[in-house]
């Protein structure tokens, strides 16, 4: 924990000074009363996704974390991952049976009470015909809301919607309002966005 409040320091003022270099802009925030979310971010076409998106949530201040198996959090990469916001994901709790990466995030927001948890619908950098549908499953399970985290390369803005989804069981609907929002957003490479 300890670990990850020293890099949010550092992370804030080296994300500024790559905003700055970059040219990038922050556009929105993350409602002050919202403690648990899943936050998607599209479309994901390129490993500067993370780079671009790890910064902007330093400069909003928003402890968004992101899954990782738990055999990575071990020495020596365990300190810096934790760092940049990974939290481990425990498919089999009990050592008995391995549970679905559904019901194992949905035990993450139950143990805590504040979580953000990074999401890519998309599931891959490279073209996917279809999203996977595992991060409303989470949000649905866990009875939080999805908030859209977005990066335009051709407006070189990253942020966050004023849009917040809470879930009503329509997935298909859902899904294609939260599409439709992303239909606007340019990825790195556009091509390989699902939209």
């Amino acid at each position: 924990m300890q670990s990850f409040f020293y890099a949010k320091i550092m992370g804030y003022w080296i994300s500024k000074f790559l905003f700055w270099l970059g040219g990038w802009k922050i556009q929105g925030q993350v409602p002050d009363h919202l403690h648990k979310a899943v936050m998607i971010a599209a479309p994901h076409t390129s490993n500067w996704d993370f780079v671009w998106a790890r910064a902007a949530f330093f400069i909003l201040k928003v402890p968004v974390r992101y899954t990782i198996k738990k055999e990575f959090m071990r020495f020596p990469l365990g300190p810096i991952l934790r760092g940049l916001g990974a939290i481990a994901i425990d498919r089999n709790p009990t050592g008995k049976k391995k549970i679905s990466m559904v019901d194992a995030m949905v035990r993450l927001f139950d143990k805590r009470k504040k979580l953000v948890v990074l999401v890519t619908p998309e599931g891959t950098r490279s073209y996917a015909k279809e999203w996977k549908t595992g991060f409303y499953r989470v949000a649905e399970g866990a009875g939080v809301p999805i908030l859209l985290g977005f990066l335009d390369y051709k407006k070189k803005i990253a942020g966050v919607s004023e849009k917040v989804i809470y879930t009503n069981g329509d997935i298909e609907a859902q899904i294609e309002e939260i599409k439709d929002f992303y239909r606007s957003i340019s990825g790195k490479f556009p091509e390989k966005g699902v939209l």
